[in-house]
């Protein structure tokens, strides 16, 4: 079972009229607020309770997905800076929770069950005097089977993401135009990724991107684009539908990892290996691919026979020129004398690697779980020099690449 936000927006013009009668707030936000005081999600007899109470009213819709088994809430949009899992969460029957946006203008709460919990039903009740919106939403203990049934994300106009290009045409890519670079910093809004000891890979790996586009910007003749240009969430095979969409040449998605074992430092480069090329490999994709499932986005498999055998054939040209991109990066880091892990040149089943006709790599800038790379990753000075190692890469790629498409074509 699922709530719509028909009934959430039916409740707002309630609370926009309750609002007009209501002395002047101090400070007017479109945004609205999450109380961490007064919000709680309990377990009672025979469920749970969540009750989240917010600043004002929004939209919203609440489902359960399963394979890991969660509630999600989608809002119209709140800021839940203030969210504290510890405070929130009283009982076993709820495993952990987190909150950001996850697109702009959109914001969502995921909450990890820890047994099988039906949708029984879902309320946002308004202070006529306030304007303050308080959610109660009850769930009820069920089967696996009733759970699985009952689970998936409900297909509501309005509320899915724009579908690949929508909202803006496509750019038709001019061969003599300039070399077009997506750029992917990674995780962000819900989806923090590796965290140490204060340092927040989503945040420094978009701090690090605009360092890059910045340094590849000075150099002219490249056109640089970002997935995601603030603090929001953006899914894996959204993060390619964008390169696809404005016609890049090439993708390097951004990251630093963290490991809890062992003492692993400097920059490593992954170019795809569906099978994944070690053990190490293969952690760290399922990471990283896990990151969208938790984050509440329902991914399903759809390549059919023929749409697999023509993106072999379309990637018997752009896995050698990946290859070349990643050796191109490493070589560059290395004459410059940064940092670079004992085995730089490494591949995984990451998905957005897996772009049948664009040239694609990940770049690990380091491991937040090593101090040494962790103080790099802070320094805004040895950002913007591993920026401008990045960007040499890049350029000497470009012409490397050209000259071999010449001898193709001659």
């Amino acid at each position: 079972m699922s709530w719509s936000p028909l009934q959430a927006q039916e409740q707002t013009q309630s609370q926009t009229q309750a609002q007009s009668q209501a002395p002047a707030p101090a400070a007017l936000s479109g945004l609205a607020r999450f109380d961490p005081e007064t919000s709680r999600v309990a377990d009672t007899n025979g469920g749970v309770q969540v009750d989240l109470d917010l600043s004002q009213g929004v939209p919203y819709r609440a489902y359960t997905l399963d394979a890991p088994k969660r509630l999600v809430l989608d809002f119209r949009e709140v800021d839940f800076s203030t969210l504290s899992a510890t405070r929130l969460l009283q009982g076993d029957k709820v495993l952990a929770v987190r909150a950001g946006k996850i697109r702009p203008g959109w914001s969502r709460m995921v909450l990890d069950l820890n047994a099988p919990l039906v949708l029984r039903s879902a309320n946002m009740a308004i202070d006529r005097a306030t304007g303050r919106a308080a959610l109660s939403l009850w769930l009820e203990d069920t089967d696996a089977d009733e759970f699985a049934a009952s689970a998936g994300v409900p297909d509501i106009a309005g509320w899915a993401p724009p579908k690949p290009g929508e909202g803006k045409p496509p750019v038709a890519r001019d061969p003599h135009g300039p070399l077009r670079v997506m750029l992917d910093p990674g995780h962000g809004g819900i989806d923090p990724g590796a965290e140490a000891d204060g340092a927040v890979e989503k945040e420094l790996m978009l701090s690090f991107a605009r360092q890059l586009k910045e340094v590849l910007l000075r150099g002219g003749d490249v056109e640089v684009m970002l997935t995601r240009e603030d603090d929001h969430f953006v899914s894996l095979e959204r993060r390619v539908a964008i390169a696809h969409e404005r016609k890049a040449d090439i993708f390097i998605s951004l990251h630093a990892d963290a490991l809890s074992e062992g003492g692993a430092r400097g920059a490593t480069v992954y170019t795809l290996d569906p099978d994944a090329s070690d053990a190490a490999s293969r952690a760290l994709a399922e990471r990283h691919e896990r990151d969208d499932l938790l984050s509440g986005v329902d991914l399903s498999q759809s390549d059919d026979v023929v749409a697999d055998v023509l993106m072999d054939l379309a990637r018997l040209e752009s896995r050698p020129r990946s290859d070349l991109l990643a050796r191109a990066i490493v070589l560059a880091l290395r004459e410059e004398q940064l940092p670079v892990n004992n085995h730089a040149l490494r591949a995984a089943g990451f998905s957005v690697l897996k772009s049948p006709d664009i040239p694609s790599v990940l770049l690990e800038l380091g491991f937040l779980s090593s101090e040494s790379d962790r103080g790099n990753l802070l320094d805004e000075e040895w950002r913007n020099h591993m920026a401008v190692a990045v960007a040499d890469a890049i350029r000497a790629w470009a012409i490397a690449d050209e000259a071999a498409a010449e001898l193709v074509r001659q």
